[in-house]
């Protein structure tokens, strides 16, 4: 019996040793600002690591379109943010678009509504702009939309998940009628319970697609606490409060190893979750994350 369980334990040992884990394909945001102060992301990335390049409102198309071009020649695919709510017009998206694709042979795409409250033209959401059969004409092969563990106030203002979800069911389908590669890549939360719970909720509802679940690098908790606010965190805020109130815990830079941890344990034990992938939010700065990352990769 005792031998028995021995094999067991081993066949599971090794059986979980061969699995995928969510940190083999880690993929890294960065910004025009933040990506120039990085001397060659060759030294710093390994081979072919996805790059999002975020569109932060203000910054020049010539400064996205730049960066975009050198991760592309320095070797790594890139997914840059097109945030609806900033494009004025089918025209301006055209035009995004084809320089992209012309000048740094872009193929991927994250879709957004954006962080305007109000659209400059009249585009509202990412249903609108997947819906100009843009993307499928001028040939991006993947496009990811974004998902929101702990719900959005800003477009489910009653605090429920029911434009949400509706939406999600909307982009399901369109991926279901067409041969883009499409996933989930889910704004940063700190509770991995509440990230699986959601996963199952919206596996439920018939959603197939898979989550790139976004987590904040290494970072001071001042730092981490000022984005989360800023960008909407909701319950899984509190882990971070909580922390700032230890004043040894404070002092020691925050990193996700236990949130990866458990959202590792999680897939292990389900592996038909959605989870398929980590995305890196490097809030502390892109070396620290990036470092962070491949050490942990190792592990």
């Amino acid at each position: 019996m005792d031998m028995r369980i021995n094999q067991q334990d081993r066949a599971t040992e090794e059986s979980a040793a061969r699995s995928p884990r969510l940190l083999d394909q880690w993929s890294i945001e960065v910004m025009p600002r933040t990506a120039a102060k990085i001397a060659d992301f060759r030294t710093l990335l390994p081979e072919r690591t996805r790059v999002y390049i975020a569109h932060i409102e203000g910054t020049p198309v010539d400064d996205m379109v730049a960066t975009a071009r050198r991760l592309h020649r320095e070797g790594f695919p890139v997914m840059p943010h097109i945030p609806a709510r900033s494009i004025e017009s089918r025209a301006a998206l055209e035009d995004l678009l084809n320089r992209y694709r012309s000048e740094a042979d872009v193929r991927q795409a994250l879709l957004l509504a954006g962080g305007n409250s109000s659209p400059r033209g009249s585009f509202e959401s990412s249903l609108d702009l997947i819906e100009t059969g843009l993307f499928d004409a001028m040939g991006f092969t993947d496009l990811h939309v974004a998902g929101h563990p702990e719900g959005n106030r800003d477009i489910d203002r009653d605090g429920s998940t029911t434009v949400i979800d509706r939406a999600l069911a909307t982009k399901q389908e369109y991926a279901n009628r067409t041969d883009a590669r499409m996933a989930i890549t889910t704004q940063f939360a700190f509770d991995a319970a509440g990230v699986t719970a959601w996963a199952e909720r919206i596996a439920a509802l018939g959603v197939t697609l898979p989550i790139h679940v976004g987590i904040a690098g290494p970072a001071k908790i001042q730092t981490l606490i000022k984005y989360a606010i800023s960008c909407g965190v909701g319950p899984s805020l509190k882990i971070l409060q909580k922390r700032a109130m230890d004043v040894t815990r404070l002092l020691v830079p925050y990193e996700p190893t236990e949130l990866v941890a458990a959202l590792e344990r999680y897939k292990r034990d389900n592996p038909g979750s959605l989870i398929e992938r980590i995305h890196v939010f490097p809030l502390g700065g892109i070396e620290p994350a990036a470092n962070w990352c491949k050490r942990e990769s190792r592990t």
